[in-house]
């Protein structure tokens, strides 16, 4: 299970999608979470599956390596997905005891939710898998770069931000460790209750904890060895530099955001309208 965590983990490949500025990655996904929860009807949601799978299979990352990512997640989702279906109250009930009831709200709210989660996952996870940490920090720092002039430390949120992308697979590999010499010594993570391995898994946090306050330490240590004070003055060694396959890139993300807005303004029908009415 620690294992089928993805989220930080950089998949390398010779792909175009590798290839592309992070800026063009960064704004990509940024339009592809405003169109995740925005469309209506099911072209919509058939329209944004198709372009993320046609992204998927340039990117020559494995489909199987980024559904892997979503076994971490599968309780949030389906108590996500119960809560809103047990709790929520619509025109027609189709179920009802005590407090919990099922209605037609609740269904169409739990699957449209669902949805939204898996393909809001898989999306956001692509970028991390197709961008290094580096080239994270900068496009991040040159794309926020207009907030210098109002005195917000860019380059310092840009650098956390991909120290902790790049802390996850290093924490995740760590934890699977400490799991593995506490099961030699007999410790049991995978039978029970879904209680009682929550509590086998206590011991796991207080050397977890040490390690990664060790780690931070000595990433400390040797960016002050380097001399490292902030990102002020810095050169990089392969500046930002948009390319033709950028330029071509943008047009593409512009037009699936139109496609977007027109199936919102001319299908305002929702997953709702068409099963019960």
């Amino acid at each position: 299970m620690i294992r089928d965590i993805t989220i930080g983990q950089y998949y390398p490949a010779q792909s175009p999608i590798h290839k592309l500025d992070p800026r063009v990655k960064l704004f990509a996904t940024l339009i592809y979470i405003i169109a995740l929860f925005s469309y209506k009807g099911i072209a919509g949601v058939l329209f944004i599956v198709a372009a993320l799978a046609a992204v998927i299979k340039i990117s020559k990352v494995p489909f199987k390596f980024m559904v892997k990512g979503l076994k971490s997640i599968i309780i949030l989702l389906l108590f996500t997905a119960c809560f809103s279906v047990f709790f929520t109250q619509g025109e027609y009930t189709i179920w009802e005891y005590g407090i919990l009831h099922i209605s037609d709200t609740g269904l169409i709210n739990a699957a449209t939710m669902m949805i939204r989660l898996v393909l809001l996952i898989i999306g956001t996870s692509l970028m991390t898998l197709t961008t290094t940490p580096n080239q994270l920090t900068d496009g991040l720092e040159k794309s926020l770069g207009f907030l210098n002039k109002i005195h917000v430390p860019v380059h310092a949120i840009a650098m956390m931000m991909s120290i902790a992308l790049r802390f996850i697979p290093i924490l995740i590999e760590e934890t699977d460790k400490i799991m593995k010499a506490q099961m030699a010594r007999g410790a049991d993570f995978e039978h029970g209750n879904i209680i009682k391995r929550a509590k086998s898994m206590v011991p796991l946090l207080v050397p977890l904890f040490v390690s990664a306050f060790r780690r931070a330490d000595d990433l400390a240590m040797a960016m002050e060895a380097r001399c490292y004070n902030g990102g002020e003055g810095r050169t990089k060694m392969k500046p930002l530099v948009y390319e033709k396959d950028d330029k071509i890139a943008y047009l593409f993300i512009f037009a699936f955001l139109a496609v977007v807005i027109v199936f919102r303004i001319l299908l305002p029908v929702n997953l709702g309208n068409l099963i019960f009415r």
